[in-house]
């Protein structure tokens, strides 16, 4: 499974991706983030699914990219692009891969801006070759094992967020993740980009660079939940006192 993590908020972009790839018993480490830095082209990409499917997309979408960058001047048309190699790898292996019993199911994040982008972009592109823009009423998209960690970026995020601030939820939410799925780990690769500026950086971190602050949130949580008063279940416990009550005459 994989770890997938977009966030936009006004201030730009944060992309964080984890890098564990499970293939029965077999666990490799191999990078999940695609990055592309050039004059005024700043994009990143990320997946979720079978990973020679991604190669493959990838390769395609690179060959492209070294015979023309300039042909894209908007993120959108980028993200055509890589749609039509996702769907051209469909049409070469689709067939075989479910013969074999694998699902083709290549999903991606696409985030950055180019030249004649009035501001950051963030999509959504779906196996079919079709996505969606994420906007200021979602400002964040996840994909691969989702569950676990949408609760504190829904809790925390808009667009009116720091970038700090976005790298931090983002954080934690792999951190949730993590810990409730066994497919998901460190390291972990993040890129980020601030609106306007063309400059897309990434960093890479493992496990021994954030297990501090992996320790901190977990006594921070376990402190949260004790200062949280009682008061309010008295009523069911007091329910249960008397039902002890009853037990002990009979």
């Amino acid at each position: 499974m994989t770890y997938c993590l977009g966030i936009k908020v006004k201030e730009g972009l944060v992309a964080l991706a984890d890098t564990r790839i499970t293939s029965g018993t077999d666990v490799t480490t191999k990078k999940k983030l695609f990055t592309v830095q050039k004059d005024h082209t700043s994009m990143f990409i990320m997946t979720s699914g079978l990973r020679s499917v991604r190669d493959k997309a990838i390769v395609y979408f690179n060959e492209l990219l070294e015979s023309g960058v300039d042909d894209y001047n908007k993120l959108y048309k980028a993200v055509n692009a890589f749609g039509e190699q996702v769907k051209r790898v469909a049409e070469e292996d689709k067939p075989a891969l479910e013969k074999a019993g694998f699902r083709f199911n290549l999903n991606t994040i696409i985030g950055g801006q180019l030249k004649d982008d009035e501001d950051h972009k963030l999509f959504l592109l779906y196996p079919e070759g079709n996505w969606v823009e994420l906007g200021e009423g979602a400002p964040y998209v996840i994909i691969g094992n989702a569950a676990q960690g949408k609760a504190i970026l829904n809790r925390i995020l808009d667009n009116e967020s720091s970038l700090e601030l976005a790298l931090k939820a983002g954080f934690l939410s792999f951190d949730s993740t993590r810990i409730s799925a066994a497919d998901v780990d460190f390291p972990i690769d993040v890129a980020l980009y601030q609106s306007g500026s063309y400059n897309l950086v990434e960093h890479h971190y493992d496990k021994k660079d954030l297990e501090k602050v992996s320790a901190q949130w977990d006594d921070e949580l376990k402190n949260a939940l004790q200062n949280i008063p009682n008061q309010w279940m008295d009523t069911a416990f007091n329910k249960l006192g008397k039902s002890d009550k009853k037990q002990k005459k009979a």
